[in-house]
C-alpha cells in the first residue's frame, strides 16, 4: 500500500496511474506493514478507494485484508491471547466478544475481510504453528471458530467483516488421514464455520493431499468443499502458494491448475493470475471457469458493500484502538485461558512473603505476544522491534509488583536466556517470502537485560517462594519457525534445577506457543502454570491468579506430552492412559474442588429425534468461587464401533461460589452420535451421515480422563441417514 504514497503520505496518482490503472482486487496485510496510527492508516485505504472508485474503468473498490488472530494485527490495537490459550477457556461467548470488537476495528479502519481464523485440528505437539490452532479436538475448534465467525460478521458482512477458514483441508495434519477421519474431524471445523456461522471465504494450505498441492486440487476444492458442502463463497490461495505448485514449469501453468480446480483469488500479488489471459489464450482455462472465479470475488465485495452506490468504506470519525472495554476483555480471556497444572498448595500466594521473580520471561514482552500479533511480525519479516507501549503490554514483572498485596516484597533477576546460541531453523516450507530472510536465520531476540546467574540464585535462597518464567518467544516458535526439540529452549531447564537446588518452593509458569516437555523439573516444582502466549494483558491476569484474586479454570486444548512427540497423538484415539502424556486433554486445575452427582439421562431416543436431555448437579465443595469447566463426552459400547473410543461433544463453564450447587442441563442431538459413513455412498459419490441404532455412553467429566458419572442412552429405530448433518453442537440450559 505505502509504495502508492509519496515521501509525505499523499496519494501519488501518477504511481497508481502506472501502477494500477485498471484497478486492484485486494490489498494484503495493509495494517500490520504500517507504523502509523489507525487514523493514518484509515485515511490512506481512503484515499485509495476513492481513486479506485473515480479513475479506474469499472470503478470497483478493493478488499483489504489483515490477520486478526489474536486482535487486529496493526499498531496500537488490542493484543487478546494467542488461540491456543483461548481454546483452553472453552467460553464461546467470550471469544465471540473478542472479535466482535476486533471487527469493529478492522472495519472502522478498512479492512472487510481477515485471514483468521485457522482451523486446523494440530495433533502433532511440535508443530510450529499449534499456536494459532484451537488444539487437537474437532469439536472444540469448530465450537470456537464459529464463535469466531459470528462475532467478527456480527450478524452479517453489511456491518462486519468477513472470516477465512484456514486452512483447507489439514495442513496442521489429517490431510492424507483416512476418509472417515477427515471427514468427521479436520473438515468439522471448516464445515460448521460455514454451515453454522456463514463464513463466507476458505484458504487452501501449502500442503499436499493425496499427492495433489491444495491450491490446485479439484478433490479437496471443487469435490469436498463445493459439492460436499455446497460452499458458494471465495477460494483464496495462501500466500505465494500458486507459484510453489511442483511439477509445472511456468506461470501460465501454474494458474490454469489453480483456477481450474476452483481457486478465485492469488495472494498476495497475483503474481501466478497476471498470467490468466495467457492461460486462456492458450486454452489452457476456460472463459467460464474464470468467470466463475470473477464473480465469486465481485459476489463478497457486493456482500460487504462495497458496490453500493455509496459504500461504507471506513469510519470518518477519529478511531481509538486498545480501548478500556477492548483492555477488559484481553484481561478476562487471559484469565480463563491460563491452565494451572500443578499445585501442592504454595498458590494462591494470599500471606506476606518475599517473592524471587526469576527466568527469561519474567519482564518481556515476548512473553506476551506469540506470532500474527504485531511486534512479532514486525519482528520476523522487518527485523524491527517494537517497544510493548503500541499498545501497552504488561510484563509478569509489571503485573506481580503492581498488584502484589500488603506485606508482599518481590525481588527480580533474570538468571538466563532464552538460548545460548540460535536454535531456530527458518524453514522454506510455506510462505514463500522467507527467502529473503534464509539468510538471517542466525539471530535470536535480544532481552535487552542484564543476565547474572550469580545474583539471580543468591536472590532465590534468600526468598519465601521463586517464581521462575520459562518456555519460548516469537523467534522460537511459529510459522517458518522451527525448533528440533520441545524441551525447554537453551538452558533453561538446567537453570529451574538450580533453582530447585535451594531447597525453596518453585512456582514454574510455562510461556509459548506450544506444551514443551518438563518431566526432568516437574515432580520438584511446587505449582506449574501454562500461560501459553496470554496477550497484553497477561501480566495482570498471571498476578491475580498467582494472588489469588482469581481462581485459575483453563482446562487443556491439547494432550500435554511429558516426552518428546512428533507425531500425531490425540487423547481420542484411546480411551486407554497414555504413558506419553503428562496431562490430559480438558484437564486444568482450580484453587476449589467441584462434586458431580444426580445424572439424568433420557433412556430412549429415536434415531431421527431432536435431543437427548442430559441433567446433573455440580457443586463448589472448596472455599473460594470459581469456574469449572464441565465436559460431555460420548462413546460406543462394544456393539457399537462407528465412534471414536471417547469424543467430546459438548462443554459449559459454570461459575461457583462455596457450596453453591448449580443443575445443568445438556441437550445433545442423536446427530452428535452419528458416523460418516465411507461404504453408502450417495449420487454425488460423497458418504452420508449415518446414525445407527443402539446402545451409547454419555460422560460427564472434569477432563477425558476424569470421568465423574456417566449413563447409557438407547438411539431406537432404523438408521438414520442424511446427506449432512445439521445439528452439531450441544446446548446448555
Amino acid at each position: 500500500m505505502s509504495e502508492l504514497f509519496d515521501e509525505n503520505g499523499k496519494l501519488d496518482t501518477a504511481k497508481c496511474r502506472k501502477l494500477i490503472p485498471n484497478g486492484i482486487g485486494h490489498f494484503s496485510q495493509f495494517a500490520s506493514q504500517e507504523e502509523s496510527c489507525a487514523d493514518s492508516i484509515r485515511d490512506k485505504v481512503l484515499a485509495i478507494q476513492q481513486w479506485l472508485i473515480h479513475n479506474t474503468p469499472h470503478g470497483i473498490p478493493a478488499l483489504f485484508h489483515e490477520e486478526v488472530l489474536t486482535g487486529v494485527t496493526t499498531r496500537d490495537a488490542t493484543i487478546y491471547p494467542q488461540q491456543i490459550g483461548q481454546a483452553c477457556s472453552f467460553n464461546t461467548e467470550l471469544a465471540e466478544k473478542k472479535t466482535l470488537q476486533t471487527g469493529r476495528q478492522l472495519r472502522r479502519i478498512g479492512g472487510l475481510l481477515s485471514l483468521s481464523p485457522m482451523v486446523d485440528v494440530v495433533r502433532n505437539p511440535s508443530f510450529n504453528r499449534l499456536e494459532e490452532s484451537y488444539g487437537e479436538d474437532a469439536y472444540l475448534s469448530a465450537a470456537l471458530g464459529t464463535a469466531f465467525v459470528r462475532g467478527l460478521q456480527f450478524g452479517g458482512l453489511r456491518e462486519g467483516v468477513g472470516t477465512c477458514s484456514k486452512h483447507f483441508l489439514g495442513y496442521g495434519g489429517g490431510g492424507d488421514a483416512e476418509e472417515k477421519e477427515l471427514m468427521e474431524e479436520i473438515l468439522l471445523p471448516h464445515e460448521t464455520m460455514i454451515r453454522e456461522g456463514g463464513s463466507k471465504v476458505v484458504m487452501t494450505g501449502y500442503h499436499a493431499v493425496h499427492g495433489t498441492n491444495c491450491v490446485c486440487n479439484k478433490e479437496i476444492i471443487d469435490g469436498i468443499l463445493r459439492t460436499y458442502l455446497g460452499f458458494d463463497g471465495m477460494m483464496v490461495s495462501d500466500y505465494t502458494s500458486i507459484e510453489q505448485i511442483p511439477g509445472l514449469d511456468s506461470d501460465v501453468k501454474r494458474a490454469a491448475a489453480a483456477i481450474n480446480a476452483g481457486n478465485d483469488v492469488d495472494f498476495p500479488k497475483g503474481t501466478s493470475y497476471a498470467h490468466l489471459q495467457e492461460a486462456i489464450d492458450q486454452g489452457l482455462v476456460s472463459q467460464a471457469d474464470f468467470e466463475k472465479a470473477v464473480k465469486r470475488v465481485l459476489t463478497y465485495k457486493a456482500s460487504v458493500g462495497l458496490l453500493d452506490e455509496n459504500p461504507n468504506l471506513c469510519s470518518t470519525e477519529h478511531i481509538t484502538l486498545d480501548t478500556p472495554e477492548e483492555r477488559q476483555t484481553a484481561y478476562e480471556l487471559a484469565t480463563q485461558s491460563v491452565v494451572l497444572l500443578k499445585n501442592n498448595g504454595v498458590l494462591p500466594l494470599n500471606k506476606p512473603q518475599h517473592i524471587a521473580l526469576t527466568g527469561p520471561n519474567a519482564n518481556q514482552m515476548w512473553a506476551m505476544a506469540g506470532d500474527y500479533t504485531y511486534p512479532s511480525m514486525r519482528y520476523f519479516w522487518q527485523v524491527k522491534t517494537e517497544d510493548g507501549e503500541h499498545p501497552h503490554i504488561v510484563t509478569l514483572r509489571e503485573g506481580l509488583e503492581k498488584r502484589k498485596p500488603e506485606g508482599f516484597t518481590l525481588s527480580y533477576s533474570r538468571g538466563c536466556d532464552w538460548t545460548e546460541g540460535v536454535e531456530t531453523i527458518v524453514e522454506n516450507s510455506g510462505d514463500d517470502r522467507v527467502k529473503y530472510l534464509i539468510y538471517l536465520q542466525n539471530r535470536k531476540i535480544d532481552g535487552g537485560e542484564k543476565i547474572d546467574l550469580g545474583e539471580a540464585l543468591d536472590m532465590a535462597r534468600k526468598s519465601d517462594v521463586i517464581i521462575a518464567a520459562v518456555g519460548e518467544n516469537a523467534i522460537l516458535c511459529g510459522e517458518n519457525r522451527e525448533r528440533t526439540s520441545l524441551r525447554l529452549p537453551g538452558q533453561q531447564e538446567a537453570f529451574v534445577k538450580q533453582l530447585l537446588d535451594t531447597g525453596k518452593p518453585v512456582v514454574l509458569i510455562v510461556f509459548g506457543g506450544r506444551a514443551q516437555v518438563i518431566s526432568s523439573i516437574a515432580d520438584r516444582c511446587a505449582a506449574i502454570i501454562q500461560a501459553w502466549y496470554p496477550g497484553e494483558e497477561g501480566g495482570n491476569a498471571l498476578a491475580d491468579i498467582l494472588y489469588g484474586k482469581v481462581s485459575p479454570s483453563g482446562k487443556l486444548s491439547v494432550s500435554y506430552p511429558a516426552v518428546e512427540i512428533h507425531e500425531p497423538v490425540c487423547y481420542n484415539y484411546s480411551d486407554q492412559p497414555d504413558s506419553r502424556i503428562a496431562w490430559p486433554f480438558g484437564y486444568g486445575l482450580t484453587y476449589t474442588t467441584f462434586e458431580y452427582s444426580n445424572l439424568q439421562i433420557d433412556k430412549e431416543v429415536p434415531t431421527s429425534g431432536n435431543q437427548i436431555q442430559v441433567i446433573f448437579d455440580v457443586k463448589n465443595t472448596g472455599k473460594m468461587e470459581a469456574d469449572e469447566i464441565v465436559q460431555l463426552y460420548v462413546s460406543p459400547t462394544d456393539q457399537q464401533q462407528s465412534l471414536r473410543p471417547i469424543q467430546l461433544q459438548g462443554f459449559t463453564r459454570v461459575h461457583l461460589r462455596p457450596n453453591e450447587i448449580r443443575t445443568i442441563t445438556m441437550l445433545l442431538s442423536p446427530q452428535q452420535l452419528g458416523h460418516y459413513d465411507t461404504i453408502n455412498k450417495a449420487d454425488n459419490g460423497f458418504g452420508q451421515w449415518t446414525v445407527s441404532p443402539g446402545e451409547y455412553i454419555i460422560k460427564i467429566g472434569a477432563s477425558s480422563a476424569d470421568i465423574r458419572l456417566k449413563d447409557t442412552v438407547t438411539l431406537t429405530d432404523a438408521a438414520y441417514t442424511q446427506p449432512l448433518r445439521s445439528n452439531y453442537f450441544t446446548v446448555t440450559k
